[in-house]
């Protein structure tokens, strides 16, 4: 696999572009006159919903008010799919922010490229060590070292409407692939007798972005498939195939709609009831709240094996100087605190990365509030987490295309998949 980061003129000019963009984000976020004398330090991130990103303010503003020796600039920059150019771009132009927020899939291009800071040294002498929830620690190390650290956990699971479940005389929720498709056709109807479907089964994502790929994983390690085979890219197996096919057939069926490119997380068809399913995770329940709809939270029906996707982000700390460095790494343990992890976790429902906050008084209210939650909770254990590796975005986009190719019905999911194995050999040079 090759460790050399290749760029197309294309890519150079969205780099380019990107940024262009940065530098405005960097000349529009020039220090306040309130910082007084204090330590700058800026955090890239996009958390969503806009409720969400609400809750992460006033939490950098608490943080901000609590000492006089750091001043946090949280900036929103777009979607995670939209970040990688703005990222990559800073990183050549000099010009990265102290903190980034993002998925842990994007630690090994980052170390690859020498732009951020290992943190094996703050990491063994921090109190947060053993607050950490054991089941993140692989996405916080590579090669043997600590990269970031966790900001937020969630896993996907299906929200569904009890209500459109019971006006189509539907009394058990699907556990396997093939009740799945039974109950999404069932709950495919004409509602007011025009002869046009206007409530579909279920919403899956269309496009070849990190969403897409994040929620179609749980149903390829459901089948007991997996994307590397000895640690080797090897995305076109039988088991690969057969979760596509699932996909493929929900949409042949008309039992599904699919999203608007590269939009699957978007709640609006669930919300207005146009579909009964959304494949979805924790972050989506504050909004559904929001909302006042009814409805209920199931893990993802199973092939061979119950499986979910972990997500979440980490904190990423760029290579700037010792004293801003360790104002950020100051910043990232408040962070993974359980006084800000409950805190994140109760207004948002994103699940806490901290022991003490799992287990405190205010999480177990809002559990007893929120028992849907709990779905997402116990999930923890059968969830598995996306590889760290350089490549993981070139791999994630290889396997996005296939998945846009079988949704769009281009090709039959075999030849999706032979295609995108083929093109990330050539892009990677692997060499059979």
């Amino acid at each position: 696999m090759s460790g050399v980061l290749l760029l197309s003129p294309k890519f150079v000019m969205k780099l380019l572009v990107a940024f262009i963009l940065c530098l405005s984000l960097s000349l529009s976020g020039c220090s306040p006159s309130h910082t007084d004398g204090k330590i700058k330090i800026t955090m890239w991130q996009g958390v969503n919903p806009p409720t969400n990103r609400l809750v992460l303010q006033k939490l950098v503003d608490r943080f901000n008010q609590s000492q006089n020796e750091i001043f946090v600039e949280s900036l929103y920059v777009g979607q995670p799919d939209q970040q990688i150019p703005k990222i990559l771009a800073a990183v050549v132009g000099n010009a990265a922010p102290d903190l980034l927020w993002y998925n842990s899939t994007l630690t090994g291009r980052l170390v690859e490229l020498d732009a951020i800071r290992q943190l094996d040294d703050f990491w063994e002498r921090s109190p947060i060590k053993t607050e950490i929830d054991p089941a993140l620690i692989p996405t916080m190390e590579l090669d043997g070292h600590i990269w970031s650290i966790p900001f937020s956990a969630n896993n996907v699971a299906i929200f569904y409407r009890p209500s459109l479940f019971a006006a189509a005389g539907i009394k058990n929720l699907p556990q396997t692939w093939e009740e799945l498709k039974t109950v999404a056709l069932q709950l495919t109807r004409d509602t007011n007798g025009d002869r046009i479907i206007d409530q579909y089964g279920i919403f899956l994502p269309l496009g070849k972005g990190e969403f897409t790929v994040f929620t179609w994983l749980p149903f390829l390690w459901s089948a007991e498939g997996d994307i590397l085979t000895n640690q080797v890219p090897q995305l076109n197996t039988p088991q690969a195939a057969t979760a596509l096919q699932l996909w493929l057939d929900l949409i042949k069926s008309n039992a599904a709609i699919l999203s608007q490119p590269e939009r699957g997380y978007e709640e609006d068809n669930f919300v207005s009831g146009k579909v009964a399913m959304q494949i979805s995770g924790s972050w989506a329940l504050r909004y559904m709240n929001q909302k006042g709809i009814d409805f209920g939270v199931m893990p993802i029906p199973r092939d061979r094996i119950t499986a979910t996707a972990i997500g979440g982000e980490n904190l990423f700390l760029f290579k700037t100087n010792p004293s801003r460095e360790q104002a950020a790494w100051k910043f990232a343990e408040y962070v993974a605190s359980e006084q800000f992890q409950t805190t994140f976790a109760t207004e948002t429902g994103y699940l806490p990365i901290n022991l003490n906050s799992q287990k405190s008084d205010a999480y177990a209210k809002y559990i007893n509030e929120q028992p849907e939650i709990d779905i997402f909770i116990k999930q923890m254990s059968a969830g598995l987490t996306r590889p760290l590796l350089a490549d993981y975005p070139r791999i994630s986009e290889s396997l996005g295309r296939a998945i846009e190719a079988t949704l769009l019905q281009k090709n039959t999911p075999a030849e999706a998949l032979a295609s995108a194995q083929s093109n990330l050999e050539l892009a990677l040079n692997i060499k059979n």
